[in-house]
């Protein structure tokens, strides 16, 4: 354990403000001439900027409306993705439109095997059961043979 006393550094004694007043107005001169100096080092570049101001800014206005064009065409809201969410749209809505007609005729399916209607029933005892009135023929069409699964493993590829 440390019980050394460290001295205390000196306290700064603030200037006055009339000092630091004093002090600026004797170098305002030097400041002065400091500026003057970097003016004329800067005059050449601040004529040839101001006698092509206008070039510049059309070039700025250029370079601002090719990046506001490739932005909207190709940014990630522009004119392209635009167009393919349109199109995933109309095909996902042709795909409900036809899941909603195939919902539909189920529903009527559903109604009609539901009420007495003996003619319904019959239709699908004869399509579902293969059955069939006396000097009926029933055709039914082959299945296609099933395909072998996949080895669920690697080792049976080797």
């Amino acid at each position: 354990m440390d019980l050394r006393v460290v001295r205390v550094s000196k306290v700064r004694i603030l200037q006055r403000p009339e000092e630091g007043l004093r002090a600026l107005v004797e170098r305002a001169p030097e400041a002065e001439a400091w500026g003057d100096r970097m003016m004329e080092k800067l005059r050449p570049t601040l004529t040839l900027l101001y006698t092509l101001r206008r070039r510049l800014a059309t070039a700025a206005v250029a370079v601002i409306t090719v990046w506001l064009f490739a932005h909207v065409m190709f940014g990630a809201n522009g004119m392209v993705v635009y167009r393919q969410k349109k199109a995933e749209f109309q095909n996902l809505q042709k795909e409900i439109d036809g899941l909603q007609k195939e919902n539909d005729l189920y529903t009527g399916q559903i109604k009609s095997l539901q009420a007495p209607d003996p003619r319904a029933i019959e239709k699908e005892a004869r399509e579902q059961l293969h059955y069939a009135r006396p000097g009926e023929v029933v055709y039914v069409s082959p299945t296609p043979p099933a395909r072998p699964s996949a080895p669920g493993n690697n080792s049976a590829k080797k």
